[in-house]
């Protein structure tokens, strides 16, 4: 039950953006990586492994750098302005994203069930409007509010009804 709401609160927002022009080809590249990291979810869940969280933190960035890396020699132009928005942008990506965020997600992989880390992800469409609202004054209708919801009453019931 609370995967449903999660899941149609989360539709309702992607909905919303794909009617006020979000392409197709950034809906299918969310879903491609909503579904890429619900599997690595489970699969590391499933796989006991010895490394510790920054270890395993390591090989994951060190495999997608690889990705990214042969992506980088076929589509761009290998060209790095140094600014200062771009230092600040990559050391967040690193230090806030990379470090804080995986360490967080590994975190909770160990102390609780996959399926109940995975409805987090649930929460990512609708906070990432909030946030879009709140920081880039985007539009915020009341139909991202009532998936908002949604997600959140889905999250609720998979993470506290389930233990």
């Amino acid at each position: 039950m609370g995967i449903c709401f999660g899941f149609f609160g989360a539709f309702i927002i992607i909905t919303s953006d794909l009617i006020e022009g979000l392409t197709f080809f950034a809906f299918f590249a969310g879903l491609i990586g909503l579904i890429s990291s619900s599997i690595g979810i489970i699969w590391q869940k499933k796989s006991e492994s010895d490394l510790s969280l920054l270890g395993n933190n390591f090989f994951q960035a060190l495999s997608a750098s690889i990705f990214h890396f042969f992506l980088a020699l076929c589509f761009e132009n290998y060209f790095i302005n140094f600014s200062n928005e771009f230092i600040f942008a990559m050391s967040w990506q690193i230090f806030g994203v990379s470090l804080g965020a995986f360490l967080i997600l590994m975190w909770l992989l160990e102390q609780n069930k996959a399926n109940q880390t995975s409805t987090l992800f649930f929460l990512v469409p609708p906070v990432s409007a909030l946030m879009a609202f709140i920081i880039l004054n985007e539009k915020f209708s009341y139909l991202d509010l009532f998936g908002l919801s949604l997600s959140c009453i889905g999250v609720f019931i998979v993470t506290r009804c389930e233990k």
